[in-house]
């Protein structure tokens, strides 16, 4: 099991030139976990390619359905203290500090292509680089 942000999420289901490395880590680990607030960054990123004219709305409900199934059994909420803890000891918003505080947690990485995540907890965070070359 490995915990990933939404930018993996999105390289899986959304296409782009970082889609193979997103099949390749979930070829290696197909459990992927996250935090509930995971529904709503991932609707966020589709309302961007929906108002930017990359969607349509039906190929949007068919993404967060794929997505749902992604997660079946794998959500998870995290502890307000965990998250403000890290918050306070980092630079990178809450939003982040729930994945990071649910993949120690779990005491499994987070994989993740956010910089600023990889440079603030590097015990815990992964890039999706190095998950895949590894």
């Amino acid at each position: 099991m490995i915990v990933v942000d939404i930018n993996i999420v999105a390289y899986l289901l959304l296409g782009g030139e970082r889609t193979s490395q997103a099949r390749t880590a979930f070829q290696k680990d197909p459990v992927w976990a996250a935090p509930v607030l995971w529904r709503s960054e991932f609707r966020n990123v589709l309302a961007h390619y929906l108002r930017q004219g990359k969607l349509v709305l039906s190929d949007a409900l068919e993404l967060i359905h794929a997505a749902d199934l992604l997660f079946q059994g794998a959500e998870y909420e995290v502890e307000s203290g965990q998250v403000l803890s890290l918050v306070s000891s980092s630079h990178c918003s809450p939003y982040d500090c729930e994945f990071v505080a649910l993949a120690q947690q779990l005491g499994v990485p987070v994989v993740t292509s956010d910089s600023q995540i990889l440079s603030e907890f590097p015990a815990t965070a992964v890039s999706l680089d190095a998950f895949v070359s590894n």
